[in-house]
């Protein structure tokens, strides 16, 4: 099953083509130019495939039909094709996509639908580095780096499926936000997360805003200020700890980055970024005699009293082999109260999707031929 690419190519022949989505206004100027047409077909080539979110070829009315015919010999517009799509109990969808044709190159992505916005978690990384003992995608071993196209095409894949695509006259986006909280650390791919929200923000073709979208990172530290000072976006801090030893033991990444050195990352980042992305939400994820207890608390609230933050408490989300239990509910609502006790705003996040395995720490896209069966339910 392929949404959205619905160019008539075959697989053999889009291997020997160069996919033009991903590629940036720049670079479609320049390959226009190539090819000594008029630069004016830029922005129409452009608006065909980002704004109007158009496939194929033929399908752009105002491209004359000999350019249409050179660019078909030459590129294909490809977000990936979807492998399984599911709906949970909830409306939450995962969908699990392919890239280059290659099994092992396939990600999960999950839309969140509430009342007022329409939330798309997209994945950055094939796999993941870090091995946090909490979460299944630690358990998969980092294959690759998505590209900008493999990550923008997440985002074009579920508009059409949650109907946003073909565009129609005053139409309201249902995928209205983005965060960068599916498989793999983003700021270990910064480059090409950083075309790919350049692309989802250009205001000549998506034109999502960039305070829609947002970055959870597990804690690199010297790349958190460029995400207000290069990218203009949000910021979610994967916490999970207060205690420097604990979070060394279930995060790994706080031995190259210890809680002082992201703390001060976090508050650099507050001095950059605009006023609509200054707050940062610590997510704190709730296990079972871990880092649950009252002491946890008090030191969560001191960790981060003076940065404009939200807490986002997280109820363990179990996975086959996790060796957690979450806290219970009872344990959940202390803990919250308090912190809120202590001058900081924080919340309990409600499960989405457990059931198809793709809430918070489910998603993992080990994938062969034979184990997935592709269907979509509506």
């Amino acid at each position: 099953m392929r949404y959205c690419v619905r160019h008539s190519s075959t697989e053999s022949e889009k291997r020997q083509q160069n996919n033009l989505f991903g590629k940036s206004y720049k670079d479609i100027v320049q390959i226009i130019d190539s090819m000594g047409v008029s630069s004016f077909r830029s922005k129409q080539l452009y608006e065909w495939m980002y704004t109007k979110g158009t496939t194929m070829f033929q399908d752009m009315g105002n491209i004359p039909k000999d350019l249409k015919q050179r660019l078909e010999e030459k590129y294909v517009i490809d977000y990936g094709r979807v492998l399984d799509n599911q709906l949970s109990e909830d409306e939450t969808r995962k969908m699990l996509i392919q890239f280059d044709n290659d099994p092992r190159a396939s990600v999960e992505t999950v839309f969140i639908p509430t009342t007022y916005r329409g939330t798309l978690c997209v994945s950055s990384q094939v796999g993941c580095s870090l091995s946090c003992t909490f979460c299944h995608t630690g358990t998969q071993k980092l294959y690759r780096n998505l590209t900008p196209a493999e990550i923008a095409g997440q985002y074009m894949v579920a508009a059409w499926i949650a109907g946003d695509y073909p565009q129609k006259e005053n139409q309201v986006r249902k995928v209205s936000n983005i965060v960068f909280m599916g498989q793999g650390e983003p700021l270990y791919n910064f480059r090409n997360v950083s075309a790919a929200i350049e692309l989802l923000t250009d205001p000549k073709g998506i034109g999502l805003a960039p305070w829609r979208i947002t970055i959870s990172t597990s804690g690199v530290a010297p790349l958190i200020p460029r995400i207000a000072s290069e990218l203009r976006v949000g910021l979610t801090v994967s916490l999970h700890s207060a205690d420097n030893d604990l979070r060394s033991e279930i995060m790994p990444i706080n031995k190259t980055y210890p809680l002082p050195m992201l703390m001060q990352s976090c508050a650099e980042f507050v001095k950059l970024a605009s006023p609509k992305n200054r707050r940062i939400t610590f997510e704190y994820v709730m296990l079972d005699g871990v880092n649950d207890s009252d002491l946890d608390a008090k030191r969560l609230a001191r960790l981060i009293k003076g940065l404009p933050a939200h807490v986002n408490l997280i109820p363990f989300n179990p996975w086959p082999g996790s060796a957690y239990k979450s806290s219970s509910p009872e344990r959940v609502e202390e803990f919250c109260k308090t912190v809120e006790g202590l001058g900081i705003y924080a919340s309990v996040r409600q499960p989405r999707g457990d059931d198809i395995l793709a809430a918070c720490g489910q998603l993992k896209s080990d994938y062969d031929n034979n184990s997935v069966e592709p269907h979509a339910t509506a």
